[in-house]
C-alpha cells in the first residue's frame, strides 16, 4: 500500500524474551504518549504473555502509569465476561488484577445485547473515549494472527475486509467459534500510531511466510494491516519465523 510505514520484524529465541520486549515497548509507548495512553489488546496467547511481563514493566506512578491508560479490545466474543471465551474476562483475571487501570477507562462490550447492537454500543463507547476524532487513533494496538491469516475477527475472504465506514463491526458467521463477535475494522487498525503483531510457535510459520513475503492478489487479513502514518512491528519467536527469508532483527537471550 503506497505511503505505508515500513515494517520492522524482530525475532526472539522464545516467547519469554518476546514477552519481555513487548512489555518494554508498551511502557515506552505509554511514556511517549505523555499523558493519556490508548491501548488495544487482542486475546489468545497474548493474555498469558502480557500478564506475565507487563506488570513489572509498567511504571507504578507518573504520567506513563496504568492509571492514565485507556484500554480497549481489538475484538471480542459475544459472551459474558465470566465465560472462558471472553477476552476481557481473561485479562480481568490475569492482568487487570495486577495493574491499576481505572474501571471506567476499560472499554468493554455489552454482551447482553444482540451482536449488531453490541457493535454499535461499543463503537459509541470508543467515540466517547476518543472525543474529537472521527476515527479513533490508538497509541498502540497489539494484534495476533491465526494460522489462516486472520487478525482480530477479520477472516480471509470475509465481506468485513471491505468495510470502509464502520469503526466496529459485528460478525455472526465467524468460521472460528463462537460465531458471534465484534471487531475493530481495518480503517481503525490502519489509523493507529503503532501496531505490533505477535506470533509464536511453528504452527504460524507457513502463514507468516505468506503474509510477510507473499505478494498475493487477494491478501490475507493480517497483510492488509498497513498503518497509514504509524509504525508496524512484528514480534516473532524463532519457531514462528523459521521459514522467513526476508531480513529481520534477531535478538539474543536476555
Amino acid at each position: 500500500m503506497p505511503g505505508s510505514a515500513p515494517r520492522h520484524i524482530s525475532v526472539f529465541p522464545s516467547p519469554q524474551e518476546l514477552g519481555s520486549s513487548l512489555a518494554q515497548l508498551v511502557a515506552q509507548r505509554a511514556a511517549e504518549a505523555g499523558g493519556r495512553f490508548s491501548l488495544g489488546l487482542s486475546g489468545g496467547s497474548l493474555v498469558r504473555i502480557l500478564a506475565q511481563e507487563l506488570p513489572s514493566a509498567a511504571p507504578p506512578a507518573g504520567p506513563a502509569a496504568p492509571a492514565r491508560w485507556v484500554l480497549a479490545f481489538c475484538d471480542e466474543r459475544l459472551v459474558p465476561p465470566e465465560h472462558p471465551d471472553s477476552t476481557f474476562g481473561a485479562y480481568k483475571t490475569h492482568l487487570l488484577s495486577k495493574i491499576s487501570i481505572p474501571e471506567n477507562q476499560v472499554i468493554t462490550i455489552n454482551s447482553s445485547l444482540p451482536v449488531d447492537e453490541a457493535a454499535s454500543d461499543y463503537a459509541a463507547k470508543l467515540k466517547e473515549a476518543f472525543q474529537g476524532e472521527n476515527m479513533p487513533v490508538f497509541d498502540l494496538l497489539i494484534l495476533g494472527v491465526g494460522p489462516d491469516g486472520h487478525t482480530c475477527s477479520l477472516f480471509p475472504d470475509h465481506p468485513l475486509l471491505q468495510e470502509k465506514d464502520k469503526i466496529v463491526a459485528p460478525i455472526s458467521d465467524s468460521p472460528k467459534p463462537p460465531p458471534e463477535r465484534i471487531t475493530l475494522t481495518l480503517p481503525v487498525l490502519n489509523a493507529a500510531r503503532t501496531v505490533v503483531f505477535v506470533a509464536t510457535g511453528d504452527g504460524k510459520a507457513a502463514i507468516l511466510k505468506r503474509i510477510l513475503e507473499g505478494d498475493e492478489a487477494n491478501p490475507l487479513p493480517a497483510a492488509l494491516v498497513q498503518p497509514h502514518t504509524g509504525k508496524l512491528h512484528w514480534f516473532l519467536d524463532e519457531s514462528a519465523a523459521k521459514e522467513l527469508t526476508v531480513p529481520f532483527e534477531k535478538h539474543s537471550i536476555l
